[in-house]
């Protein structure tokens, strides 16, 4: 039996790795920085009143991320947003392995070049731990969203978490493997 392996996940293991071990100076592979996990959030809003529409949301964001999400509930009430303790509040999916690839893949060659008036995606969106969040404002981007099954477009933050603490060697990462960010100048 043929064991799978993703394209994103073989790029890495055949071109990335050679050419981070040349520019950081490192001898160890384990030490380079890698893609460890991406999280994928969805706030439910109303929908958290309307058991149908909720469903149509879980439904999609399984199709999208190919694993079942996970039901966030609120921490603490917020009066001013109708939000008490417990309260469902959101979606939640952790990738890791070979789905994680596949996902990113999708992302960085499928879904981003639909989205109109594409540039690429910014720059300033790491954090000082070297990790990316990339927001989507319509769901309908993505291939599997079959538009007339579909509730209202909702928005998607897709984090992308490094093993490195350095922003710097993080972009670098994510620039070999193909996100692309917005041309400097």
């Amino acid at each position: 039996m043929d064991s799978y392996k993703s394209r994103l996940k073989t790029k890495y293991e055949d071109q990335v790795r050679k050419i981070l071990m040349e520019e950081f100076g490192e001898k160890n592979i384990h030490a380079l920085p890698r893609i460890t996990k991406v999280i994928v959030n969805t706030g439910i809003g109303e929908a958290a009143k309307n058991k149908e529409a909720m469903a149509a949301i879980e439904r999609d964001l399984a199709l999208i991320t190919s694993q079942k999400p996970s039901l966030r509930l609120a921490r603490v009430s917020v009066a001013s947003f109708s939000v008490r303790k417990g309260m469902p509040v959101g979606l939640k999916v952790t990738l890791r392995g070979e789905g994680m690839y596949d996902f990113l893949d999708k992302i960085f060659s499928v879904v981003l070049p639909r989205l109109r008036d594409f540039r690429g995606v910014p720059i300033s969106s790491f954090d000082k731990e070297g990790n990316y969040t990339l927001g989507i404002i319509e769901h309908t981007v993505f291939p599997e969203i079959d538009l007339t099954k579909s509730p209202k477009p909702f928005g998607l933050e897709i984090t992308i978490v490094t093993s490195t603490k350095d922003p710097v060697k993080s972009k670098r990462l994510m620039e070999l493997l193909g996100m692309p960010f917005v041309k400097e100048g």
